[in-house]
């Protein structure tokens, strides 16, 4: 097998969107999904907003009976799979299905469940806990139902590394490929942690924007009045396979996964190193894998989750990196519009980086109205800018220091085998 792994089928379930075509079309024209939440009585709760999925219905698309099995958070997954592997063509029966394995992430798993099953304990009691209760709220439930939905039986895995996660899922679903292990990986992340327990605890840490009277307005990074992330949910999974396989199929070839990078701050359990020095490292390390100069990326989709802290250390590990050239890139925050989905923000942002390369059109950080000193960098501010661009660098950043980033490169049929 080459050591080369391409893209060939996307699928999300988003706040912008319900599918990647509507998703990016939303993303372009610079429209929010951040609105007041609806998922539960706020009255009580400091922020009151999020960026909720909408229009979305597990029972009409899997039945009454298969959804309630099943967490939003694995419903969400699976709904995203099946887009994903639509929109790759690809046919799964005996003579490929233990050859298609799936690593789907998510930073939080089946919390929803969890919370309504305790308040169930506490005024019910032990007896009326339901029996799906576990199933339902483990990590690696998303990927075990979407194995059994589609038939596959390669390796199946959970990548939990909060925020991270969608980004790491997604590079550690390449590297099965490249030694072997599968032709074609399911991978991706899902979150549904818009519960009142999660978003309590997202408060009192100060991590949320209060930004309620503004819900639209509220997830502004880079900006100087940035007051914190807005919480996102939802999911994207791609489907990544070896090119050679691609290739003998007659796959459309969507882009391709050139470099992965993956390291840890060893700092603090919540807040990023200021200098941005794991960030560095880990972009650095991606571009090695992918046998890159800095200069070769044109662009940056930035975790950039308008938090004070964050935004400003990702900036500063861009210069570590980058250098000079570091104001020559043009630096995205689909942030801006999603909120932070969190276990599944990666993933989708991957897609945006795919439909950036292939429309030739970068996508807009809205809410830039007032620059930062400490962020200093063109961040396409407010409008999306028509650019062609080869290589897109792609971070994610989370608690606990994690730190992960991939390169998506325009698939170039004549480009001699990379590195990763």
């Amino acid at each position: 097998m080459g050591n080369r792994v391409v893209i060939t089928g996307m699928g999300c379930i988003s706040p912008v969107g319900n599918d990647i075509d509507a998703a990016w079309g939303n993303i372009l024209n610079g429209k929010s999904g951040i609105g007041l939440v609806t998922h539960f009585d706020t009255t009580e709760y400091k922020t009151k907003i999020a960026a909720e999925v909408r229009g979305f219905d597990g029972e009409g698309q899997f039945g009454r009976r298969e959804a309630r099995r099943m967490d939003v958070v694995s419903q969400f997954a699976l709904a995203a799979a099946i887009q994903a592997v639509e929109n790759s063509g690809l046919k799964i029966d005996d003579s490929n299905r233990n050859r298609i394995g799936a690593v789907i992430g998510t930073g939080i798993g089946g919390i929803g469940t969890l919370f309504e099953n305790m308040e169930t304990l506490l005024t019910q009691g032990p007896n009326r806990v339901s029996p799906f209760l576990v199933p339902r709220m483990l990590p690696d439930t998303p990927g075990g139902m979407i194995a059994i939905h589609l038939g596959i039986q390669a390796i199946n895995l959970a990548v939990v590394t909060a925020c991270a996660t969608g980004t790491n899922a997604l590079g550690e679903a390449a590297e099965m490929i490249l030694r072997g292990q599968a032709d074609i990986m399911l991978a991706g992340g899902t979150e549904a942690a818009i519960v009142p327990i999660a978003m309590a605890g997202m408060i009192v840490m100060g991590a949320l924007s209060t930004r309620n009277d503004d819900p639209m307005k509220a997830s502004r990074p880079f900006d100087a009045q940035r007051d914190g992330f807005v919480m996102g949910e939802g999911a994207a999974v791609l489907v990544l396979e070896a090119l050679d396989h691609a290739k003998k199929r007659g796959a459309h070839i969507l882009a391709e996964i050139s470099g992965y990078g993956a390291t840890n701050d060893a700092y603090h359990i919540s807040a990023p190193a200021e200098n941005g020095s794991g960030a560095a490292l880990c972009m650095q390390s991606a571009l090695d894998r992918a046998g890159l100069d800095s200069g070769d990326i044109g662009h940056i989709n930035a975790h950039g989750t308008s938090t004070i802290l964050n935004d400003k250390s990702e900036t500063a590990a861009i210069h570590t990196v980058f250098g000079e050239h570091a104001k020559n890139i043009p630096i995205s925050s689909t942030k801006s519009m999603t909120g932070h989905l969190m276990g599944a923000a990666g993933a989708l942002e991957a897609a945006f980086c795919v439909k950036t390369l292939a429309d030739e059109i970068l996508p807009p950080t809205i809410n830039y109205e007032f620059p930062d000193p400490e962020c200093d960098l063109d961040y396409v501010p407010n409008q999306a800018r028509p650019a062609r661009v080869d290589h897109i660098m792609s971070n994610s950043f989370g608690f606990g220091g994690h730190n992960a980033v991939i390169i998506i490169s325009r698939y170039d049929e004549q480009a001699q085998e990379g590195t990763l």
